[in-house]
């Protein structure tokens, strides 16, 4: 971890870690927009601040969200109209 003008950045390995992910993920999060990666220096090497890799462990789902997401799509749904009652010239 380095600490510049009191901000504190992670390599990509340290980011990957902290995140759980491979590599391909973290740059994955970069392309969509969200993670920010910052340039050290005139080499290729890219930094990730802190603060913005553990916001986005916040905003990631939890483990427990797909299971009850998969339970909720097989339970039958009551609220849904009958296709006889709302699309037409359907016996």
């Amino acid at each position: 971890m380095l600490n510049l003008n009191g901000e504190e950045y992670l390599t990509a390995e340290e980011a990957c870690s902290l995140l759980g992910v491979k590599a391909s993920t973290l740059y994955a999060y970069v392309s969509r927009g969200m993670l920010s990666s910052y340039r050290q220096g005139i080499r290729r090497r890219r930094l990730y601040k802190r603060r913005e890799v553990e916001r986005l462990i916040e905003l990631r789902p939890s483990a427990v969200a797909p299971v009850t997401e998969a339970a909720e799509l097989t339970e039958p749904r009551t609220n849904v109209p009958r296709a006889e009652d709302w699309i037409p010239f359907v016996n």
